[in-house]
């Protein structure tokens, strides 16, 4: 298993020792930056800075002597390789590139290109689809790869984006309101495509509301993983969905964007209640997926039922989140327990001294 390109999770202080670095997460390998979002698409520099992070293989930090190119496309390679190297083994690959991430970086050949060929866009905007186009042959590049390899049927492919397109990257969401950041159809409703040709047909799209919680059930169940089957995820497995055995998925989905913002929604069926300070709205996605008309004084019991539903699933979220913190100081107060290792050279050790004690004994 590897993941190549973006964690984020953590900063890059002393960061081979962290805790969350992925090879304490359960990766066997890496090649990848820390936090920040974004980094430089040319540059590798070991300063501080909000695009610029340290790259590392394993805990080894690149030198910038160890780097050359354009990130996007030194991710892809990175992909590849991996996928070569497996020799048709099962693998988990996770690929994040940092594209269409900021700084709005192209190489110059391919921005030339694209000014030519779309003269009236905007300069950003036009190094945005380069950006793009790159990520679009990287995705091309590792498909083709798995095909060559002769494990493409069989594999479980995902495509995905976080957040919905920035509007200081001069992104376009189409008729969806907002861009990243909001709870918005601009800023969560987002492409995602899935891919499994031995297991279910393709060619098709679904309406049905998913989520990326979604992936880890999905995964568990598709690969029979007995230990993970029984845990309780947020999440739930898609393969009911995409194997055309249900047409039913979440009843409800939630997002909140913390305290500081005050925004949150809910999205029940085609019903959605969004709210940013307090303002209460409800939007019908069948008929207004641009959420143009508030239609929370015309049904304000639907309204007001989809808020109390956010604030009960609040409350929850919060109680899993104070149990989990309870539970961990019980783990560390504690008295520590033997590992089962210790315990048997412990017992070894005993047996060894009754043997030595019974030897004097019979002399």
């Amino acid at each position: 298993s590897t993941v190549i390109g973006k964690w984020h999770m953590g900063l890059d202080t002393d960061y081979p020792k962290l805790s969350m670095h992925a090879l304490n997460r359960g990766f066997d390998e890496c090649y990848k930056f820390m936090g920040r979002g974004g980094h430089d698409y040319f540059k590798l520099q070991d300063v501080k800075g909000r695009d610029y992070a340290p790259i590392y293989r394993n805990k080894t930090r690149l030198k910038d002597s160890d780097y050359s190119g354009y990130m996007t496309t030194r991710l892809t390679e990175e992909a590849v390789a991996f996928i070569e190297r497996q020799e048709q083994k099962p693998f988990f690959l996770y690929l994040a590139y940092n594209a269409v991430h900021s700084p709005a970086q192209a190489p110059k050949e391919d921005i030339e290109r694209m000014q030519k060929q779309f003269p009236h866009l905007d300069k950003k905007r036009v190094i945005l689809l380069a950006m793009l186009e790159h990520l679009d042959n990287g995705v091309g590049a590792m498909v083709k790869k798995l095909k060559a390899e002769g494990v493409w049927d069989n594999t479980l492919l995902f495509f995905l984006t976080d957040n919905g397109g920035s509007k200081a990257m001069q992104a376009n969401n189409g008729r969806l309101r907002a861009f990243k950041g909001s709870l918005y159809e601009g800023g969560i409703r987002t492409p995602w495509i899935v891919s499994w040709p031995a297991k279910f047909k393709g060619g098709r799209t679904l309406d049905q509301p998913v989520i990326s919680l979604d992936i880890l059930p999905t995964v568990v169940e598709a690969t029979g993983t007995g230990r993970l089957a029984k845990r309780r995820f947020d999440g739930k497995s898609l393969l009911p969905l995409l194997t055309e055995k249900t047409t039913e998925h979440h009843p409800t989905l939630f997002w909140n964007s913390g305290e500081e913002k005050a925004e949150w929604a809910v999205r029940e069926g085609n019903w959605k209640a969004h709210s940013l300070r307090g303002k209460l709205e409800l939007f019908d996605l069948a008929n207004d997926h641009s959420e143009k008309t508030n239609l929370a004084a015309k049904r304000p019991d639907l309204a007001k039922r989809l808020a109390k539903c956010h604030t009960n699933w609040l409350a929850e979220m919060r109680r899993s989140a104070t149990e989990h913190c309870l539970a961990k100081q019980r783990h560390k107060a504690a008295p520590e327990k033997p590992s089962t290792r210790e315990a048997k050279r412990e017992q070894k050790r005993a047996e060894r001294k009754k043997a030595r004690q019974r030897s004097k004994q019979s002399k």
